[in-house]
């Protein structure tokens, strides 16, 4: 028999005992990720989820206490399409380098999930999943048990801030009117043309290297920013 999850005590929930009360439940955060995913987060309120289930919001207060409920229940979701392998001691970091590239890719899929997730303490069992999951191959590696817990909220907290930066340029995309291409595009020929009116004599190392400032897509850079934590915390094997 599996243990139940304990509750929060800082969070107001609705019990999910009855098995009739979890099939409504997954309905719900099932109707809120779809919203997500179409909308972004503005999007997903009680009353836009009963709309989407044809349903009045008061029936899912059976369910959901509130959205903030809703909203964690969702990520929590999320968190289940990352897959954890079992710890390798040999493989520790590209297990770990894998399982937060496979983090990042998810939380890029599911618009806007990154403003729920920063700043929200793991308590969700899918959650609670990948966070031990992570922890575990710390350890294996080697990493004392205070870095490796440490690194663990570092990287949550690198994950979350490189969808979160992607979440506000995809908004401002939509706003645009034009295609992500064309966007981006625009984005970066913009920030190119600044930088290159930069006076070279009061920022002689920027407008010298600037090609090299400015080299790499999203994914390059943020594979980049993983490898230096990584080596990093090869210095701390014990």
């Amino acid at each position: 028999m599996v243990n139940e999850m304990p509750t929060p005590a800082w969070k107001r929930t609705r019990p999910a005992s009855a098995q009739r009360v979890t099939l409504a439940r997954d309905v719900i955060v099932a109707a809120a990720i779809r919203l997500l995913d179409r909308d972004g987060l503005d999007g997903v309120s009680m009353r836009r989820v009963a709309e989407e289930l044809s349903t009045g919001a008061a029936s899912l207060y059976a369910h959901v206490a509130n959205k903030e409920e809703l909203l964690d229940l969702v990520l929590d979701e999320i968190c289940a399409e990352v897959v954890i392998p079992e710890a390798d001691p040999a493989r520790w970091q590209q297990q770990l380098r894998d399982v937060v590239i496979q983090a990042s890719k998810v939380y890029a899929a599911h618009r806007d999930i990154a403003f729920v997730a920063l700043g929200s303490i793991p308590t969700g069992p899918n959650a609670l999943r990948v966070a031990e999951g992570m922890f575990s191959i710390l350890i294996a590696g080697g990493v004392p048990p205070k870095v490796a817990g440490w690194s663990l909220d570092r990287l949550a907290l690198y994950i979350c801030a490189d969808a979160f930066e992607g979440s506000i340029l995809f908004k401002r995309q939509v706003e645009s009117g034009l295609s992500v291409e064309d966007f981006f595009e625009q984005h970066v020929g913009t920030v190119r043309e600044f930088y290159t009116k930069l006076p070279p004599e009061r920022f002689p190392t920027i407008t010298k290297y600037l090609g090299d400032m400015m080299g790499g897509d999203s994914e390059e850079r943020f594979e980049f920013g993983l490898d230096m934590m990584i080596r990093s915390l090869e210095t701390y094997v014990v």
